[in-house]
C-alpha cells in the first residue's frame, strides 16, 4: 500500500464523505461494532491502497478526516465486531461494505462465491463509493407545484417507455434522457397528464435467484444505493457526474413542460434480502439496529415486506437516514414528491402501525419535505398492514378499493351501485371520516403491479409462464373479463366490446373525485400478453410497443383529461346533500334497496356545483348488458362524453336519453 495521509478525528456530521477545503470527512453510523476501518482504492475500484481505522467515535458516529483528499476518492468500510447471529449481529470483517450513504457506487455488482461464504474476503468485486462534490446548473429551474385537485399522474418506468419509440433517438432510448426526449415530452403534453411517477430509480441489484434463471429485476424494489439514480436507465457511458446530470436533466426538461416527477421509493427493506442474503452494507455494520429482528429468534428478520427483511425505522438513526435521502433527492436532484413502496413499513412500531410514528412527525415538520408530495401504498404483509385511510391529512394513498371496485362494475365482478357511488365520490366512506380531503383517494384501475389496461379486457387469468415460477406468481384474483376469448382476437365483435371497455374504465378513473392515476401505456393499448407479474421482464413484454399504438383510445384519453382539467366535475371538497342528486333510470331516487340491488345497477348523478363549471352536469352509468332509455331533468342536455363510442360526443337531449351498454354518459346542461 502506497502512503497516505493518516486521519485526523474529524467531525461525526454529515453522515457519509464531506468534501471540504483540507480533505474529506468520512462519518459513518454504527452503535454495536467495536471498530470501523476506511479502505481506500484506486479510480478503478480494483486495488486497496489502503486500509484506515477511523480514529473518533461520537456515540455512535465513527469517523475521521482524510487531509488532501477530494472528491473521486473511492472507498469502503469494513466493521469489527461480534458474529452473534442469535444475539443479531453479523459484524464480519471479511467484508467490504457500501456506505449507506454513498452518492456514486463503482464496479458492476456481480453474484459470486465470495459473497455467500462468510470466510471469503469480497473486496476485489465489492461495489465501493466514489466521494462526489458536484453542483449543476439548473438555469432558474422552477417545479411546477400543481395542486393535488389538479394533478393526473402517470406510473411510468424510465427503460420501458421509450426504449422501442422510433421519435427517440437511439442512444437515448429507454434512459433518463429518453424520457425527457422531446418525442416524449410531446406524448405526455398531448395527454395532458400533469406528473410522472417513476418507477424505481434508486441504485438496485438484479436478486441471485433471477440471475440464474437469466432474467432481471426490472421493476426495481431491491435498493442498494438510497442516494444514487440506477446506473441502467443512464446513456451509454453515462456514470458518475454525468449519470447524475442526466438525471437532472430530464427533470429540468419535465418541469419545462409542466410536468412534476415524483419517484417510487422502496425504505421498507433492503437489497441484502433474509438470514441467507449477502452482507452488502448495513448488515455488516449494525444489522440489530438498521433491521426489524424477531425477538424470540434474533438470527432471522421480521419480513413485513415479502422480500426477507424489513427496516426499523423506530431507530433514530434508521429514520435519519431516511430522511436525509429524501431531502437529498429534493434539494439536490428537483424531484417533486414521492410514492411509499409498502409505506406502512414506514409507521411500524413495537405495537404495530401508528398514523403518529415519527417517521410521519419528521415528515410534517421538515422545512424541505413538508410541502413535496407524498403518497402512500397504504400496506404491508405483516400484521394489521392493511391501513387504507389511516395516514397523516397532506397523504395521498394508493386507493386498491377503488380499483376493485369499479373493476367489478363494469367486467361483471357484482358490484352494486353504493359500491359504486362511494367509490366514485373518493371512497367518502373511508377518507371523509378521517377528516382527509377528497384528494387523499388516489384512483386507479391499474398499475405496474397486475394486468395492463388492455390485458384486463382481454384475459381471464395470469399467462406468466416467462417469470419461472410455473404460473403460481402474481395475482390469481384480477376481476378481469376476457371477452369470451382468451388472449388476442380476430373477432370484430370481441375487439369493439375490448375497446368500449377500455374507454369506460379510463373514464371512471379520470372522471371520478380523487387524484387519479394512469400505467403508461393504457392509453395506448399496451399489451404484456396476459402477464400480470412482469417484475423480471427486461424485455419486449414490458417495453412499449410503439409501433403498435391505438390512437383512438389515446385521442379519447386525452380528450378525457382535458375535460376533467377543464370542468372538474366532482370538486375536491365533500358534497352536502344539495350537490349531488342520484337518480335511476326512470328519474326516481334510488331506495335502500335499490343502492343494493344486484340485478338493477344503472344509476345517474346530477352535480349541480362541478368544481370548474357554472352549469350543472350529470353523469349517467350503464354497466349492464343493454342500452338503457335516461330521464333527464328538466332542461336541454348537451352529451360532452360518450364511453360507447370514440369520437367526440356531439347530441344534445331533453326529457330522456339512451345510455349504450358498458358505457357512461357526461352531458352539461344548456343555459
Amino acid at each position: 500500500m502506497g502512503a497516505v495521509a493518516a486521519l485526523t478525528p474529524g467531525q461525526p456530521g454529515p453522515l457519509g464523505a464531506t468534501v471540504d477545503a483540507q480533505g474529506v470527512n468520512f462519518a459513518v453510523f454504527s452503535a454495536h461494532a467495536m471498530a470501523i476501518e476506511l479502505c481506500l482504492y484506486d479510480d478503478a475500484g480494483e486495488h486497496e491502497v489502503a486500509r484506515l481505522p477511523l480514529p473518533a467515535r461520537s456515540g455512535d458516529i465513527w469517523h475521521g478526516h482524510l487531509p488532501g483528499a477530494a472528491a473521486g476518492q473511492v472507498y469502503g468500510l469494513r466493521a469489527h465486531g461480534p458474529w452473534q447471529p442469535q444475539q443479531g449481529q453479523r459484524f464480519n470483517p471479511r467484508k467490504l461494505l457500501l456506505d449507506p450513504y454513498a452518492r456514486e457506487t463503482v464496479g458492476d455488482f456481480v453474484w459470486n462465491d465470495a459473497l455467500r461464504d462468510p470466510e471469503r474476503d469480497n473486496g476485489a468485486t465489492a461495489l465501493k463509493a466514489r466521494v462526489v462534490h458536484d453542483r449543476f446548473d439548473w438555469q432558474g429551474d422552477r417545479p411546477p407545484a400543481t395542486p393535488w385537485s389538479d394533478s393526473v399522474l402517470y406510473e411510468v418506468h424510465v427503460r420501458g417507455f421509450s426504449k422501442l419509440h422510433p421519435g427517440v433517438p437511439d442512444a437515448q432510448r429507454g434512459t433518463y434522457a429518453g424520457l425527457a426526449s422531446d418525442a416524449a415530452l410531446a406524448h405526455l403534453q398531448r395527454l395532458g397528464i400533469t406528473a410522472v411517477s417513476l418507477l424505481p430509480v434508486q441504485r438496485f441489484i438484479d436478486e441471485e435467484r433471477l440471475v440464474g434463471m437469466g432474467l432481471r429485476n426490472h421493476w426495481g424494489y431491491n435498493t442498494l444505493g438510497f442516494f444514487c439514480p440506477e446506473p441502467r436507465y443512464g446513456m451509454a457511458g453515462a456514470d458518475g457526474r454525468a449519470l447524475r446530470d442526466e438525471f437532472r436533466q430530464m427533470v429540468r426538461r419535465l418541469h419545462a413542460a409542466g410536468i412534476e416527477v415524483i419517484l417510487d421509493v422502496v425504505y421498507n427493506h433492503t437489497a441484502e434480502t433474509d438470514a441467507f442474503g449477502p452482507t452488502l452494507s448495513w448488515r455488516g455494520l449494525d444489522n440489530a439496529s438498521w433491521y426489524r429482528l424477531p425477538e424470540a429468534d434474533a438470527s432471522h428478520y421480521e419480513n413485513h415486506t415479502g422480500c426477507g427483511n424489513t427496516q426499523d425505522l423506530s431507530h433514530p438513526r434508521v429514520l435519519q437516514m431516511v430522511m436525509d435521502s429524501l431531502r437529498y433527492w429534493v434539494q439536490e436532484m428537483h424531484v417533486d414528491g414521492f410514492r411509499f413502496d409498502l409505506a406502512t413499513v414506514l409507521g411500524r412500531g413495537r405495537d404495530g402501525f401508528d398514523r403518529h410514528a415519527a417517521f410521519f412527525a419528521c415528515i410534517a415538520q421538515d422545512p424541505v419535505l413538508a410541502s413535496v408530495k407524498l403518497i402512500a401504498e397504504p400496506w404491508d404483509i405483516g400484521p394489521g398492514g392493511y391501513q387504507l385511510g389511516n395516514f397523516p391529512a397532506g397523504w395521498v394513498e394508493w386507493n386498491d378499493r377503488f380499483r376493485d371496485t369499479m373493476r367489478a362494475w363494469w367486467l361483471g365482478g357484482g358490484a352494486d351501485r353504493g359500491d359504486f357511488a362511494q367509490r366514485l365520490c373518493a371512497s367518502s366512506d373511508v377518507f371523509q371520516q378521517r377528516g382527509r380531503a377528497p384528494s387523499a383517494s388516489l384512483n386507479y384501475m391499474v398499475s405496474h403491479d397486475g394486468f395492463t389496461l388492455r390485458d384486463l379486457v382481454s384475459y381471464n387469468e395470469r399467462h406468466n409462464l416467462a417469470n419461472g415460477e410455473h404460473n403460481r406468481d402474481g395475482h390469481g384474483h384480477n376481476l378481469s373479463w376476457n371477452c369470451g376469448v382468451e388472449g388476442p382476437s380476430d373477432d370484430p365483435a370481441v375487439q369493439a366490446l375490448r375497446s368500449r371497455l377500455q374507454r369506460a374504465l379510463l373514464a371512471t378513473v379520470l372522471l371520478a373525485q380523487g387524484t387519479p392515476m394512469l400505467a403508461a401505456g393504457d392509453e395506448l393499448g399496451h399489451t404484456q400478453g396476459g402477464n400480470n407479474n412482469p417484475y423480471c421482464q427486461d424485455n419486449t413484454i414490458t417495453w412499449i410497443d410503439w409501433s403498435d399504438v391505438d390512437q383512438r383510445l389515446t385521442d379519447f384519453c386525452a380528450r378525457l383529461i382535458a375535460l376533467r382539467r377543464h370542468l372538474q366535475p366532482l370538486a375536491d371538497v365533500w358534497h352536502g346533500e344539495t350537490d349531488l342528486h342520484w337518480q335511476l333510470p326512470d328519474g326516481g331516487m334510488p331506495s335502500h334497496a335499490d343502492w343494493h340491488d344486484p340485478a338493477q345497477r344503472a344509476i345517474g348523478v346530477r352535480i349541480d356545483r362541478p368544481g370548474r363549471s357554472t352549469r350543472p352536469l350529470l353523469l349517467l352509468v350503464n354497466p349492464g348488458d343493454h342500452e338503457l332509455m335516461f330521464r333527464l331533468p328538466r332542461g336541454l342536455w348537451q352529451a360532452l362524453l360518450d364511453s360507447s363510442a370514440d369520437a367526440p360526443a356531439a347530441a344534445a337531449a331533453s326529457a330522456a336519453c339512451v345510455v349504450p351498454a358498458r358505457s357512461l354518459l357526461l352531458l352539461q346542461q344548456e343555459d
